[in-house]
Order: C-alpha cells, then sequence, then structure tokens
C-alpha cells in the first residue's frame, strides 16, 4: 500500500457556483494543496527551504485529470486523500480521492516533475532526477 495522506476541506459558499454546487476548478486547487500537505506529512522540507539547499523550486504540474462522480456543496466537510502511484526519473504521478466520508465524489491525477532554475536562462525551469531521500521518505 502506498502513503497516503488525507487532507481536510471545508467547502465554502465561495467555492461553489450559483446552483451551489462546488466549482470544478476548485477541485484542483483542493488537489494541489492536498500535494504539498503530502509532502509536508512525509518529512519533506518546505520547497523554500530545498531551494536554499538543494536548489529545488518545486513540483509543477505537466498533466492533469478529474473524473468527478457526486457533487458536492457548502457546508459540507471532505476529504482528499492524496497517494504517489507512480515514480519515474524525474517525474511522479499522484492519484488523489475526494471522499464525502466513504462517498467518492471525484478521482483525480497529477504528473508533476521536480525543477530547478535553467542554469543559462533563470527565469525557466528544468526537470531534474527525483531526490532519493524526498522518494525515500514518500515511500
Amino acid at each position: 500500500m502506498p502513503r497516503t495522506h488525507i487532507h481536510r476541506v471545508h467547502v465554502e459558499f465561495g467555492d461553489c457556483d450559483p446552483a451551489g454546487i462546488a466549482y470544478f476548478p476548485n477541485f484542483f486547487r483542493w488537489f494541489d494543496a492536498s500535494s504539498r500537505h503530502f509532502f509536508a506529512a512525509a518529512g519533506v522540507p518546505p520547497w523554500r527551504e530545498l531551494e536554499k539547499t538543494e536548489g529545488i523550486l518545486g513540483t509543477p504540474v505537466v498533466d492533469v485529470s478529474c473524473r468527478f462522480v457526486a457533487p458536492t456543496s457548502y457546508g459540507e466537510d471532505v476529504e482528499v486523500h492524496t497517494s504517489i502511484t507512480e515514480w519515474g526519473g524525474k517525474s511522479f504521478t499522484m492519484r488523489h480521492e475526494l471522499r464525502r466520508g466513504a462517498e467518492l465524489l471525484a478521482e483525480g491525477r497529477e504528473v508533476r516533475v521536480f525543477v530547478k532554475r535553467h542554469p543559462e536562462t533563470p527565469g525557466r525551469m528544468i526537470a531534474v532526477p527525483v531526490p532519493d531521500h524526498v522518494r525515500r521518505a514518500c515511500d
């Protein structure tokens, strides 16, 4: 079983469309927050610290998808269950399950890469190998 982190979200009125249903971009915002909480729970330092020590800026998304199963609305408490399902050389795949209790509301998938500043063009980023210590902490 891969490591799983649970990030709790309280759905606010402002998260919803006029019909009172959580607006779909918020699912991706919740997944993104859950990604960082996953690393923090595994003991990985914040990206600003890794930038100072290893030059790693973070893990931007290079591919994302979501399958919406059931709606959620304001006032509800939901959970994002996040795990890493696959490691590549420079990338990894995260799975997110948004749940209200046992009920599955959405399934999300993100492919992310570890990046540093480009050595010749600091305004650009380049993908770098997944640090061994990060992978060990997350397994």
